[in-house]
């Protein structure tokens, strides 16, 4: 069911999350939830429209990539990993017990992972606050774990490739059936969402769930955070470095000239071509090994390539009217020794050329905030952010939404962000159009998710779409400024996608997970 196809103005007639008691396992959790949805079958809601979600504690730690994993490409799937915990969930309540019970533990959700959609969003047009109010009528502050999960292309204005036409404008998904890893366990859930207006009625919604249910499979083995060494049978990056060199002195002469354009982000994408197809649920587990302080995403619409990535930027986080964003550029490699490590990150900070650049990014990122907030805190205003092969400066912004209802406005002003984009910013988009010629797609867009009270997007960088039979295209992109070389702007490329490419090559991860 396209949620994008109701009546954004029409409420529900049904949000309700149905909670279970915790049990040992994920095969008598997905008992329970067959069960439930019998139940739910015999005792239907009255409603003509509604969305119930059905979840089951799990009284084991499982990783949630490691379920996905023994999903065998289910489609479409998702996943979504916070820097340490999802949203700023420390308080949220998850009732172990049905029926007025008023027991409940608190558990801190790490990640999630999804399969089927019970309801997508999706549209021939660019998103826009109709979509965003059609996807809203899902979900409820009651029920903070209904969430949509997806992304949104860099540019709406942009021709869409081949490569990303089954994702659109944009793709978001609440999955039919869940695994949410915890910090302390794991909860099994099935959600059926129904609208007899758009011809789709709480029947045809449990037959759907149940026929996703029984493909289902509860044999969930550890994956290995490292994958068998895959050679390259060819490696083919657009723009050639010749090209780039020419790129990044065009942008550098129009920055120097009389126009507006004070920095734009070029980017470049890197074809790998494999003889054995890439599995982008292994290579998202390997990310994660190289994960500290960054976000994981995987995101599969049906008959469409996996775009995953391993990204340390985040849009912004909203909970309730309080919303944080963050800024991030300049980028230098991590050393090899703690004095050299700490030579590197003096040298970021006292560089002219990446001061420039990140005060555009911090500076750009709170006059949009003060758009739409009544005072905003920047604090630290410049700092480093270390991650395990690379480290940018970084200040992180907050304040507090005069209305919940800005939150499309936030997304819609924030996004695309100098740090992605350039300064101004349409100045840097017609030039990044004018010269690009591939299809950023989702890369370098919103990824992440909207629920009832709190919504949280990372942006797509540092990202890879994996298609059978084609190998991945890596994206990775950097910031000119004046100041800027085009032979060190490509090395930092180079860098930046350093993670994917390492998985090419007989090279052990950083550190290996128990």
């Amino acid at each position: 069911m396209n949620g994008c196809q109701g009546d954004p103005h029409l409420p529900l007639g049904t949000i309700e999350t149905r909670s279970f008691p915790a049990i040992p396992s994920p095969s008598l959790a997905l008992d329970r939830l067959n069960s439930a949805i019998s139940e739910l079958k015999a005792n239907p809601p009255s409603s003509t429209s509604g969305i119930i979600r059905l979840q089951v504690p799990i009284q084991q730690q499982i990783e949630a990539i490691d379920w996905l994993y023994a999903q065998h490409q289910f489609l479409p799937r998702c996943y979504f990993s916070g820097r340490g915990q999802i949203g700023n969930s420390s308080d949220l309540s998850i009732d172990c017990t049905n029926g007025n019970d008023q027991i409940q533990l608190k558990h801190n959700l790490v990640s999630v992972a999804g399969v089927g959609s019970a309801v997508f969003f999706q549209d021939l047009h660019p998103f826009s606050y109709r979509h965003w109010k059609s996807l809203k009528r899902f979900l409820s502050t009651q029920c903070p774990l209904i969430r949509t999960y997806g992304a949104i292309r860099f540019d709406a204005r942009a021709n869409i490739s081949s490569e990303w036409e089954a994702f659109g404008y944009f793709y978001f998904m609440v999955p039919q059936v869940e695994f949410d890893e915890l910090e302390e366990g794991s909860m099994l859930a099935a959600t059926v969402a129904w609208d007899n207006a758009l011809s789709w009625n709480l029947g045809h919604a449990i037959d759907a769930l149940k026929a996703t249910l029984s493909q289902i499979s509860s044999v969930i083995l550890k994956q290995r955070r490292q994958v068998p060494w895959t050679p390259m049978l060819s490696n083919n990056h657009i723009p050639s470095k010749t090209y780039w060199n020419l790129a990044v002195n065009r942008a550098l002469q129009k920055i120097r000239s009389n126009s507006a354009l004070i920095k734009v982000v070029l980017a470049r994408s890197s074809t790998v071509i494999t003889p054995t197809d890439i599995d982008p649920i292994a290579w998202l587990a390997c990310l994660q090994v190289e994960g500290e302080n960054a976000y994981q995403f995987c995101l599969q619409p049906p008959n469409a390539p996996a775009f995953i990535g391993n990204t340390p930027e985040q849009l912004f986080h909203r909970k309730w009217l309080g919303i944080t964003s963050e800024a991030l550029a300049g980028t230098r490699a991590r050393g090899e020794s703690m004095p050299e490590d700490l030579q590197i990150e003096l040298e970021l900070l006292s560089s002219p050329k990446d001061h420039l650049e990140f005060t555009i990014v911090r500076e750009s990122i709170r006059r949009k905030l003060e758009n739409v907030c009544n005072t905003v805190l920047v604090e630290p205003k410049k700092a480093i952010r270390k991650l395990p092969r690379v480290q940018h400066l970084y200040a992180k912004l907050a304040g507090r939404l005069r209305s919940e209802e800005d939150e499309f406005d936030i997304l819609s002003s924030l996004h695309p962000s100098p740090a992605v984009c350039g300064f101004p910013t349409e100045e840097a988009r017609v030039l990044i159009a004018e010269t690009e010629v591939f299809d950023r797609g989702m890369y370098a867009g919103p990824v992440g998710w909207f629920g009832g009270g709190e919504s949280e997007f990372a942006v797509g960088i540092r990202s890879a779409l994996v298609e059978k039979g084609l190998g991945a295209m890596i994206f990775a992109g950097t910031g000119v400024v004046e100041g800027s070389n085009a032979s060190l702007e490509w090395d930092e490329l180079e860098l930046k996608i350093s993670q994917f490419t390492k998985l090419l090559k007989l090279e052990v991860p950083l550190e290996i997970k128990s």
